[in-house]
């Protein structure tokens, strides 16, 4: 097994250090910081977006920290490494909040990892907010306990099946990873397309490691699906892209948030031209929102790449910054729960609304392509 690490980020070092190992020891917190904690997986296949969301997360908490915080107090996020183990991810929630202090959680990652730490959030009453590929079923499991900022899985599914069929596209085939997310993520899908009159024509699952890639593909190839919608994390989607093009089969290519279409095309090529990604925030390289501008100008002084991971990172900051604001200087559990439950704000140009149903806070879903070179066009 891979050796846990802990990854401090703190949100007044320079960005190039921006993630780097030390032990719960080590870490020295002052006494007048805001601490956040964050657990999720930052190694692997599936690491690379995790680490780009914080690192965009950064770029926000370093910015308000260098205008002297929130009511003066600045941001601290100390993040955990769970490897998408619940059992770990339960252990790094208790760490994160008798070892560190943390007042809320920011940014945690998966379906079963947060599922299996309810009950420590209700018992902590510690607000989680911005989670991460959190399926629409675990969202209820926390319900009370975590503000999710992204559209949820079903309402992912229900835009990229309308698009499918609204194109005369039937024959959908669903790869999706093997855990409680990618199970859930088959679920909506095949809801989806149940409302629409429809199945899908062929399933496989995929495990994290890439392992069972060849077969998957066969599988999926033997029943010659014109698409196939893709719920897969870091380089899965392009290595399946490959296993599927060498099996013979040519179908369209769909995915859903957590597909990266700037990882995808460094692993299957220009081939990859044409895949379309459910995005959840707006367009990152757009000119006419303030707040776009601004991320974009904090990004390229901080040579971080732009992209739909980091600027969501960095929106879900923007989220956690206003509601510590809104808490007053002395900002409490209950009462960082009452502001984000009244929480109506825009940002970005995303709106965020916690009044309705106080578990998801947007319903912003786009779709885009992935064009040459991995850049995307709307």
């Amino acid at each position: 097994m891979r050796r846990r690490t802990l990854l401090a980020l703190a949100a007044s070092s320079p960005l190039g250090a921006a993630v780097h190992a030390q032990t719960g020891r080590e870490m020295v917190q002052g006494s007048n910081d805001i601490v956040l904690g964050q657990t999720g997986i930052l190694t692997g296949p599936l690491g690379g977006p995790i680490v780009s969301m914080l690192n965009g997360a950064r770029l926000a908490f370093d910015h308000v920290n260098a205008q002297g915080g929130v009511a003066g107090r600045r941001i601290r996020l100390v993040s955990l490494d769970d490897e998408l183990k619940p059992d770990l991810a339960v252990n790094n929630y208790r760490r994160l909040l008798d070892e560190h202090g943390a007042l809320a959680f920011f940014g945690c990652v998966g379906s079963g990892t947060t599922a299996a730490a309810a009950s420590v959030l209700k018992d902590s009453g510690a607000p989680a907010v911005g989670g991460y590929a959190v399926a629409d079923a675990a969202r209820e499991r926390v319900r009370g306990s975590a503000y999710f900022i992204r559209a949820g899985t079903g309402r992912e599914a229900q835009a990229l099946v309308q698009h499918l069929t609204t194109i005369g596209i039937t024959r959908i085939a669903v790869a999706y990873l093997d855990n409680p997310g990618g199970k859930e993520a088959l679920d909506a899908v095949t809801a989806a397309m149940a409302a629409q009159g429809g199945k899908p024509v062929a399933s496989a699952a995929f495990a994290g490691d890439a392992s069972n890639v060849a077969a998957g593909a066969t599988q999926l190839a033997a029943q010659q699906p014109q698409a196939v919608l893709m719920y897969l994390g870091g380089t899965l989607p392009g290595t399946l892209m490959k296993a599927l093009w060498d099996a013979g089969s040519k179908p369209s290519f769909y995915g859903m948030s957590i597909v990266s279409g700037t990882l995808t095309a460094k692993v299957a090529g220009e081939r990859a031209r044409g895949l379309a990604i459910a995005q959840v925030v707006p367009y990152p390289w757009g000119v006419v929102e303030p707040d776009v501008r601004e991320y974009q100008r904090l990004a390229q002084a901080a040579k971080l790449p732009l992209d739909y991971y980091t600027f969501e990172g960095y929106l879900n900051a923007r989220v956690m910054i206003e509601a510590l604001r809104r808490a007053g200087p002395n900002p409490t559990r209950p009462r960082l729960h009452a502001v984000l439950q009244a929480m109506k704000w825009r940002v970005g140009g995303m709106d965020i609304d916690y009044t309705v149903d106080g578990l998801t806070g947007s319903r912003f879903v786009e779709l885009v392509q992935v064009a040459d070179g991995g850049r995307f066009v709307r």
